[in-house]
């Protein structure tokens, strides 16, 4: 019982400086799955070997292969040129701007990571927005949340979303059968609410819409060549994750394959691939997998492994939509990722028990996903948008974010909700 106290608390003041965010976030969880496991120890109910068990290897070797990928794309131009075609396709029409480049960053989050993403595309739309004479707040809003809301559809678009396919087993296939029909509903209320949220900033007519015609998209592609043959591998990365189940093949060895192909076929600057990759998330992810796992070897997950138990065989589908919307509050407050790799322990405990929770993995993918969209600090793609947004007039506000995301966040996860209800049967399969 002592140990599952000083776990407990080692674990809140970790989170709490997390949230308070004086310090880069992986300091922070190396800092606290350090101490974790020296307390650990020291108590004598956590060692090096289990710590190590705690890390998800395969979700990292997913992300890691992922983003080696994205590196070599950035510096092509595929980015910048997709957004300012978008840009001349809408005719400087500002809901069909919100479509284009909010659908688009959100089609691109599904296979990338969304940070990077709106990282590259952001200033392109403040640039088009500026030219035709319209507010970019609507269409930044609109990438960082429909990005947040879809990208959950695939298991390599969200950080949340790797995690659950390593901890669970799901396939890719898994996820575009199970995940993404209700990804899709939720994107579509998504664009609904964008629709009537910003309907005065959309309603005013771009003063020089023509200005986006005359921009040049071929100036902002850097390497045609590569552009295609990343794609190239992409596609078939693709097709190995979907055939990943026949072909007994971990969605890691895809990604890194990939990534390897991709690296020997382009042969780009090695040092510069690795300057562009996000190291900081995978010491972030490390120190997280190593201080829950040692709140799990405490005990401290006993008590709620033992209520969820009794809750499952009384009610599993009540229990999944209350998943959904713990991990979406959680996750607006916090950051989903913590609150993915500690759902992960309570439903692997669960499991142990004999509860079936193959419907369970998907609510904790819902409420990942669709949380975030609460608050400004709910997803990375939404500090990064909210940093981009400062070099504007008007910079999206905390207090903005939450009038505007929060409804959206509320109606997806009512919609997820209703449609996880639905469906348990077949997310169970």
């Amino acid at each position: 019982m002592t140990s599952a106290i000083v776990a407990s608390i080692i674990t809140l003041i970790t989170l709490f400086f997390i949230l308070i965010e004086k310090m880069n976030r992986a300091i922070i969880a190396m800092a606290g799955g350090g101490v974790m496991l020296v307390i650990g120890m020291v108590m004598g109910f956590y060692n090096e070997e289990l710590a190590l068990e705690a890390i998800e290897w395969e979700a990292l070797g997913l992300l890691l292969g992922m983003m080696v990928l994205v590196s070599i794309l950035v510096p092509t131009g595929f980015f910048q040129y997709t957004a300012v075609k978008a840009s001349q396709f809408s005719k400087g029409n500002p809901w069909r701007l919100v479509l284009l480049l909010g659908a688009g960053t959100a089609l691109v989050s599904l296979f990338f990571n969304n940070v990077t993403t709106v990282v590259l595309v952001g200033p392109i739309t403040i640039l088009v927005s500026e030219l035709i004479g319209i507010s970019p707040i609507p269409i930044l809003m609109a990438q960082a949340l429909l990005s947040d809301t879809a990208d959950v559809g695939t298991s390599v678009g969200d950080p949340a979303s790797v995690l659950v396919a390593s901890a669970s087993g799901y396939s890719f296939s898994d996820f575009l059968t199970h995940s993404m029909p209700i990804v899709l509903v939720a994107a579509i209320i998504t664009l609904v609410m964008l629709r009537f949220l910003f309907r005065d900033e959309l309603s005013k007519k771009p003063s020089d819409p023509e200005l986006v015609a005359k921009l040049n998209a071929e100036e902002t592609l850097k390497d045609r060549s590569g552009i295609k043959r990343v794609l190239i591998v992409l596609a078939f990365a693709v097709l190995f994750f979907i055939l990943q189940g026949r072909l007994n093949i971990s969605s890691a060895f895809i990604a890194i394959s990939a990534a390897t192909v991709a690296l020997a076929w382009i042969q780009p600057d090695l040092n510069e691939v690795l300057e562009r990759i996000d190291w900081h998330i995978f010491l972030f992810f490390i120190g997280l997998f190593v201080m829950v796992g040692g709140l799990s070897a405490s005990g401290a997950f006993e008590p709620i492994t033992h209520f969820l138990a009794q809750f499952a065989t009384e009610n599993p589908v009540l229990l999944g939509v209350m998943i959904i919307w713990i991990v979406a509050a959680l996750s607006a407050l916090i950051d989903n990722i913590p609150v993915t790799i500690a759902m992960i322990s309570l439903l692997h405990g669960l499991q142990r028990t004999g509860v079936d929770v193959s419907a369970l993995w998907w609510a904790v993918v819902f409420g990942a996903g669709f949380g975030g969209n609460a608050t400004s600090i709910g997803s990375g793609a939404n500090i990064v948008i909210v940093s981009i947004s400062e070099k504007t007039k008007t910079p999206i506000t905390p207090a903005m974010w939450s009038r505007k995301g929060l409804p959206i966040a509320i109606a997806t996860c009512i919609v997820g909700s209703i449609l996880f209800v639905l469906a348990y049967d077949w997310l169970s399969r």
